[in-house]
C-alpha cells in the first residue's frame, strides 16, 4: 500500500490566503472561485494569527478560523470568547484527523490567551461535542399568517406615541452599533458585533457577488429616543387571480424594549402586499406570536440548536454570571481534553452573585464540562439531562437543586450567526 504524505497543519499567512478560502467555499459547497473585488473584501476578516489551514503537497485541504468576542452571560456581564468559524474538510481529506488538530491548536492558543469560553454555530450536530461544546442556545423562527392574525388592516403606526421610519444604510451604521450594545448588556446569549458587521449587512462590503439591500425599519419611542430597529427582504409572488401573495423575511430585528417588538412586529405585519412574514431566528420563548391578537397565526417553521459554548475556565465561568437563588453545590466536571477539569464548589449568595473554588469534598452531581455548557446560560435543565443520562446525581435532588440556581425566567438567546 502507498503510504500517505503527511499533512501540514499550520497558521495561515496572506499569502496563502486565497487558496485558504478556495478551500473554505469547497468545504461549503459553493464556488470555489472568488472574484478579486469579493477576495479583497474577505480580507477584511483575516487577523494575522487566527486562521489555520490544512496543507496537502502544498494545497489547503481544510480551514479553521477564530476571532476575539464578548459573550453576554446571566446577570449581564460578558466574558471573553475565541468565536469558532470557517471550519471545513474537503471530502478527499476526511476522517484524518484535520478538525481534531486544528481544533486543539485553537483551543489551547485561547486558554492561553485568557479566553473564558469558546463559542460556535455548529452546521451539524454531531460534530462539536466531542471537542467539549454543549448547545447552550436555541433559536425558533415563526412564519406569520398575516390575513388571520387579527389586527386592523387600517393600522397606521404605533398607539403609544411612537413612530417607525424607513432608513438607508448609512443610517444603520450610525444607529445599529449604540442600540446592539444596549441589547447584548441585557441578553444573555448575545455577542459582539463590530464595525464590519455593520458594513457587511448594509452593503457597503459585500462578501458575496449579489447583494439584496433590505428595508431598514426603526422604531423611535415618544420620547424619540431609537428603540428598536429591523432589516428584511420582500419576494414579489402575485397569485393566478392577481392577488399579491408577498412574503417578508426578517434578517434581523432587535428591540430592547416590549414597546419597540411590538410596534415593529405590528409594521411588518401591515406592509401592503405582504401576507406572510417570516421572523428569522428568534429566541423560543419570544414575545412575538402573544404580540399578536391570535397567536396562533404565528406558526413554529424551524426550532434548532443555536450557539453552541465550550467553557475553557470553570472558575471564571461560573463566578461571571449571577444565580436565581442562595445555595451551593459541588460539580465534578470532566474534561476529557484537560483544559478545564475538575472538582468545583460553586456558592451563590441571596444577591446573586456567584464563588467558584476547587474543593476535594464530594461531588453533588456528576457532568462532561459540554454538559456545564448547556447548563452555564441558563437553558438547559440538569433533571432532564439527568433523566437523559448526561449528568449523575451523587446526592439525591442535586440536579433539582442545579436547576433552582442555574436557570433563567426568560432563555438565553443569540441574535447572531457567525
Amino acid at each position: 500500500m502507498t503510504s500517505r504524505p503527511a499533512l501540514d497543519v499550520r497558521t495561515v499567512t496572506e499569502s496563502e490566503f486565497a487558496d485558504w478560502q478556495r478551500a473554505m467555499n469547497i468545504g461549503f459547497l459553493r464556488e470555489p472561485t472568488l472574484s478579486e473585488e469579493m477576495l479583497e473584501a474577505r480580507r477584511e476578516q483575516f487577523t494575522p494569527g487566527r486562521s489555520t489551514g490544512a496543507f496537502d503537497g502544498g494545497r489547503c485541504v481544510a480551514t479553521f478560523r477564530s476571532f476575539a468576542q464578548e459573550l453576554t452571560v446571566v446577570g449581564g456581564a460578558t466574558v471573553p470568547a475565541d468565536a469558532v468559524t470557517n471550519v471545513t474538510v474537503a471530502p478527499t481529506h476526511r476522517r484524518r484527523g484535520l478538525l481534531t488538530r486544528m481544533m486543539e491548536r485553537d483551543l489551547a492558543a485561547a486558554k492561553e490567551r485568557g479566553d473564558v469560553v469558546a463559542t460556535l454555530i455548529a452546521a451539524e450536530y454531531p460534530i462539536y461535542g466531542r471537542y467539549g461544546f454543549g448547545p447552550a442556545t436555541s433559536a425558533t423562527e415563526w412564519t406569520v399568517d398575516v390575513p388571520r392574525t387579527g389586527l386592523d388592516p387600517r393600522r397606521s403606526g404605533p398607539e403609544d406615541g411612537g413612530r417607525i421610519d424607513l432608513v438607508d444604510g448609512e443610517d444603520v451604521r450610525k444607529l445599529g452599533p449604540e442600540l446592539h450594545e444596549r441589547l447584548r448588556r441585557q441578553q444573555p446569549g448575545a455577542v459582539t458585533r463590530d464595525e464590519l458587521w455593520w458594513r457587511t449587512a448594509t452593503g457597503a462590503v459585500r462578501f458575496h457577488a449579489t447583494f439584496h439591500e433590505p428595508f431598514h425599519a426603526v422604531y423611535r419611542s415618544a420620547g424619540g429616543e431609537v428603540e428598536g430597529m429591523a432589516a428584511y427582504t420582500a419576494d414579489d409572488n402575485w397569485g393566478d387571480a392577481k392577488q399579491p401573495l408577498n412574503t417578508a423575511r426578517v434578517k434581523w430585528l432587535i428591540g430592547v424594549t416590549p414597546a419597540a417588538e411590538r410596534a415593529l412586529w405590528h409594521y411588518l405585519c401591515s406592509i401592503d402586499w405582504v401576507v406572510a412574514v417570516r421572523s428569522g431566528w428568534r429566541a423560543p420563548d419570544d414575545l412575538l406570536p402573544h404580540l399578536l391578537p391570535d397567536p396562533r397565526a404565528a406558526a413554529v417553521t424551524t426550532q434548532a440548536d443555536w450557539l453552541w459554548v465550550r467553557i475553557l475556565d470553570v472558575v471564571r465561568a461560573l463566578e461571571a454570571r449571577t444565580y436565581q437563588a442562595a445555595g451551593s453545590l459541588v460539580l465534578e466536571v470532566a474534561d476529557g481534553a484537560g483544559l478545564t477539569g475538575g472538582r468545583f464548589r460553586l456558592e451563590a449568595s441571596a444577591d446573586g452573585a456567584g464563588s467558584c473554588v476547587r474543593t476535594t469534598e464530594s461531588a453533588d452531581l456528576t457532568l462532561d464540562v459540554a454538559e456545564l455548557a448547556a447548563l452555564w446560560l441558563g437553558d438547559e435543565s440538569a433533571v432532564r439531562l439527568a433523566a437523559l443520562g448526561r449528568v449523575r446525581e451523587e446526592r439525591a435532588g442535586a440536579a433539582r437543586q442545579a436547576d433552582a440556581l442555574l436557570r433563567t425566567s426568560r432563555r438565553p438567546w443569540c441574535p447572531d450567526i457567525f
